[in-house]
């Protein structure tokens, strides 16, 4: 590969290609763009944060974990660890919130305890307030409590919140007044909705809610392992905020703090603006057509970086907005 000429070298990522017409091809589905993580010594573009951490340092051994974390802690628990367990969602506190976390907690349902049911539910917003948070009468019987993670008893869900009244109210919380099918965008009433998982955890309360509203930490490029290991909350608290969750029975609260530090982190990146940010953009879609294919070889490295588009939606998006 060091034969190869530099007028073919990616300037984005460095890869190095024996033509022209390979690099073209490369820079029409890498999706290399101003929103990818990038070195601040070379200017390398990575895929995402952990694919940049082992460009600068190596793979992470878990021994060394400890030195790569930051003195970040939680500012503010819930009284107790104990439950708020408020009936009516607080729309007056946090002062008309554009962007809530949401998380769950599930006990089991089925013969064996494997299916999940949604039986604690809490809403935070940006500072880290709590609009909602009860527990959740699911609606088949509980075959397993996981008291060990969930700390949830069955006294607990007996005199609970009926999933059918929960789900009601976070949907009209969610959509603040803006019909379902008319939510398309940022520029609605409706709320930015964020957490770990989220596709579970909705499919879980039962509750559907637009993709385009939804920032799941979990499914974002920037933050995903590079390795099969799966993209944990637990490992992204512990990366990227430095500090422990997860450690005994788990709070909802605390994964709603977590997950919307991550995304405030996320969004508040500064990137340089361009007026057609995606892929997906009708104006990109022939950035690199096949009919262009001369005129792209003809190009510098730099030029086809120019045209290439993010194919993810960056949240450093929601900042403009």
């Amino acid at each position: 590969m060091h034969g190869y000429p530099c007028r073919n070298k990616c300037g984005a990522c460095y890869r190095q290609f024996n033509k022209k017409e390979h690099l073209v091809e490369h820079m029409r589905i890498s999706y290399h763009s101003v929103h990818e993580p990038t070195c601040g010594i070379c200017n390398k573009h990575c895929r995402s944060f952990d694919s940049l951490r082992e460009h600068l340092i190596g793979p992470l051994p878990k021994q060394m974990q400890e030195h790569f974390q930051h003195a970040w802690g939680l500012t503010t628990r819930m009284a107790s660890l104990g439950l708020r367990d408020n009936t009516t969602i607080d729309y007056t506190s946090s002062r008309s919130p554009r962007v809530v976390a949401l998380s769950c907690k599930m006990v089991g349902g089925g013969s064996d305890g494997s299916l999940d049911l949604c039986a604690r539910v809490c809403i935070t917003d940006e500072r880290e307030n709590v609009i909602f948070h009860t527990y959740v009468k699911p609606t088949m019987p509980v075959t397993n409590h996981r008291y060990e993670t969930t700390g949830i008893r069955p006294e607990n869900l007996r005199d609970a919140m009926p999933l059918k009244q929960a789900q009601r109210k976070i949907q009209e919380f969610l959509c603040n007044g803006e019909p379902m099918w008319k939510i398309r965008s940022r520029s609605g009433k409706a709320r930015i909705l964020v957490g770990h998982g989220l596709d579970n955890h909705l499919d879980c309360l039962q509750l559907e809610y637009s993709s385009s509203m939804i920032r799941d930490t979990a499914e974002y490029p920037p933050l995903m392992k590079t390795s099969k290991l799966s993209n944990s909350l637990k490992y992204l608290t512990q990366a990227y905020l430095g500090y422990d969750i997860h450690v005994g029975i788990q709070d909802p609260y605390e994964d709603c703090v977590a997950t919307m530090r991550l995304y405030t982190r996320m969004r508040y990146q500064k990137h340089k603006t361009e007026a057609h940010s995606l892929a997906s953009d009708t104006q990109n879609r022939n950035n690199y057509a096949a009919w262009r294919q001369n005129e792209l070889e003809r190009m510098s490295p730099q030029e086809l970086l120019d045209l290439s588009r993010s194919d993810y939606y960056c949240w450093c998006l929601d900042s403009a907005a």
